[in-house]
């Protein structure tokens, strides 16, 4: 059982916090922000990932 306790009980990596990060700060920008970069809500996910392994 100390397997188990171990495995739940340990924190996330960086690199979670840093893609829950870049996903709102993706959803904080305007349309018009988005507009001039070119990137859809689609595409959020994708480049919040790119953006967290950085």
């Amino acid at each position: 059982m100390g397997f188990f306790t171990e495995m739940f009980a340990r924190p996330r990596p960086q690199e979670h916090q840093r893609y829950r990060a870049a996903l709102a700060l993706l959803n904080a920008m305007s349309n018009a922000d988005r507009a001039d970069i070119g990137i859809k809500p689609a595409d959020f996910p994708r480049i919040a990932r790119e953006m967290s392994a950085r």
